[in-house]
């Protein structure tokens, strides 16, 4: 059952597929703003999927995040999210993410639950 505290929790290392350089956004082997961003939508996600009805899953619809502090090769980057609201269908997460030095950005990320077959359909149909 969905509630508001629900929390999630996900790591990663800083490699070559995760740096600004690899996924064009910079040219640095730093941990890259989108791959933070990934982690923290995978951390909101995984937090509640196990508290969906069957055929439902939720998918982002809002990011308002920060990134404040570069993470160099082969780092620990752990992200925590806390459920916070639940609006209808939508859902309001706080995202924070460290690495092992320090904090390195946080922010609010939303997600609606869908029909996974339906929203799939409605996909295909463009």
């Amino acid at each position: 059952m969905l509630k508001t505290g629900i929390k999630g929790k996900e790591t990663t290392i800083v490699d070559a597929s995760n740096t600004a350089k690899t996924m064009g956004s910079g040219t640095l082997e730093v941990f890259a703003t989108p791959a933070m961003t990934a982690l923290m939508e995978k951390t909101a996600w995984k937090s509640v999927v196990e508290e969906l009805e069957e055929g439902c899953g939720t998918v982002g619809i809002r990011l308002d995040i920060t990134h404040d502090a570069p993470t160099p090769l082969g780092m620990k980057v752990t992200c925590e999210s806390v459920l916070t609201r639940i609006d209808g269908r939508k859902l309001i997460f706080e995202v924070e993410a460290w690495d092992e030095r320090g904090k390195i950005g946080s922010g609010i990320h939303e997600r609606f639950i869908i029909d996974n077959k339906k929203f799939q359909e409605k996909a295909n149909q463009k």
